[in-house]
């Protein structure tokens, strides 16, 4: 994984320079139509039940919204967009999704041991094939929004310490819509996905590893293991399964994202993206 980024240069390494006082109205606008773009995206991505729909829908738009940040970027920031780079893009978003399921079976395999989780049966492949379509476009809207959007502009304004902190006080804020939220839960999110993904964003200087972790661990857990994410409804997944204990180790009805397990291996690879990105002189902004 260090080999394969070392010839990157991206904006992430460099940070986005402060939007000039005149330009403020077109950042705001920028930035107001793409959380529109990730709240619509969202909403739509998780209407279809068929998973041929899901599997059509998704990805379409995955890429529309990609689409949408690039051309944002060029036209409205007057700026070359690096966050989604083709060269070893496929192979970082691959190695996040493996990262991704991996931490997500870390999970729920520590509260398996507890007791805190039970395999119950099979459920429905036709089920976790809806989910994998249906996470394809979460993963890459929020995404780009929070990493690619607020944490990099925060990032060029004042700096990478800060622009983590807020982005992702931001992201665990905005789950608190979700059903069955929780102060609790919106807490285990901003440190454990709002934190680590704007680390894995900052170890490859690319959107698409944090992507790939986004999509790999919301998959798992919701299409493999059968649980929630973040207090959403339930879907039917590739297995069906029980959890039983307190909410501090199984995350209740918010799901093992607010367990202190999955906060714990979430920790674990924060830290690791972190000293990546430290070693390869990413966290220090070089304003341009």
């Amino acid at each position: 994984m260090a080999e394969s980024t070392q010839h990157l240069t991206p904006s992430a390494t460099q940070g986005t320079p402060a939007p000039r006082q005149g330009s403020w109205i077109k950042t705001a606008m920028m930035v107001t139509g793409l959380a529109v773009a990730m709240l619509a995206t969202n909403a739509i991505a998780a209407w279809p039940r068929n998973p041929v729909a899901a599997l059509v829908i998704g990805p379409i738009l995955a890429t529309a919204m990609i689409c949408l940040y690039l051309w944002t970027g060029r036209r409205v920031e007057r700026r070359k967009v690096e966050e989604f780079p083709s060269h070893h893009g496929v192979r970082h978003l691959l190695l996040g999704m493996g990262i991704g399921v991996l931490m997500s079976g870390a999970t729920v395999g520590i509260l398996a041991l507890f007791g805190a989780y039970t395999i119950t049966g099979w459920g429905s492949i036709a089920g976790m094939l809806a989910v994998a379509g249906m996470m394809c476009a979460i993963a890459v809207s929020e995404e780009v929004f929070f990493r690619g959007v607020v944490f990099r502009l925060l990032r060029g304004r004042w700096g990478t310490g800060l622009a983590l902190a807020v982005s992702a006080i931001i992201f665990g804020l905005v789950h608190l819509v979700n059903p069955d939220a929780s102060l609790w839960g919106a807490f285990a999110i901003m440190i454990e996905a709002g934190i680590m993904l704007g680390a894995a964003f900052l170890a490859t200087g690319s959107l698409w590893l944090a992507v790939g972790v986004h999509f790999g661990w919301n998959f798992a857990t919701t299409g493999l293991f059968g649980s929630v994410t973040s207090g959403s409804e339930a879907r039917d997944s590739l297995v069906t399964a029980v959890t039983s204990g307190p909410d501090w180790l199984t995350g209740g009805s918010f799901g093992p994202e607010a367990s202190i397990i999955a906060i714990l291996v979430c920790s674990i690879a924060t830290v690791l993206f972190l000293a990546m990105a430290r070693r390869r002189g990413r966290l220090a902004l070089r304003r341009r």
